[in-house]
């Protein structure tokens, strides 16, 4: 089974500098931080604000590529979760055929963003996720997903990075 998102806000984890994309479950409010990398979160504040650039970027490309190819862009899952890293698939329909590949969550969500597609997130990662044992990051990590969970409208804003 998979849970529809929205990507709610980007932002810095302030325990890392590094960028989390924050999905949110709109009926259960349900919340799933995705660390990116500083280009992937940069593609995605780029869309999110429907800023241009003069040229094409590489998330860009693949939209002009599916496009070109006469496919459409169905749909992303975060499909798995496996240590510590989130796996994706993009699903897209080409002739009438349902073709899917492996991606990135930042990829993925990058992707979705420029082809309006729904984004999904696997139930049993949504589960994993929340529970996720590490030991040695657990007290900071439970720490930091309370701090976003708690997170309000006017915190979040469009975007904050």
């Amino acid at each position: 089974m998979e849970v529809e998102m929205k990507i709610r806000g980007l932002m810095v984890d302030p325990s890392t500098n590094m960028p989390v994309v924050i999905l949110k479950d709109p009926v259960s409010e349900a919340v799933l931080p995705i660390w990116v990398g500083l280009y992937e979160a940069n593609a995605i504040a780029l869309e999110v604000e429907k800023s241009t650039t003069p040229r094409p970027l590489t998330h860009d490309l693949l939209k002009n590529m599916v496009t070109g190819l006469n496919a459409q862009v169905q749909r992303v899952v975060v499909s798995e979760l496996r240590g510590d890293t989130f796996y994706a698939v993009i699903w897209m329909e080409q002739n009438g055929e349902i073709v899917s590949v492996d991606a990135r969550p930042s990829d993925a969500l990058a992707l979705a963003l420029r082809s309006d597609c729904p984004i999904y997130v696997a139930e049993e990662v949504l589960q994993v996720a929340k529970v996720l044992p590490n030991a040695d990051a657990q007290p900071s990590a439970q720490d930091l997903r309370r701090w976003l969970e708690n997170l309000g409208d006017e915190d979040l804003g469009k975007y904050k990075m």
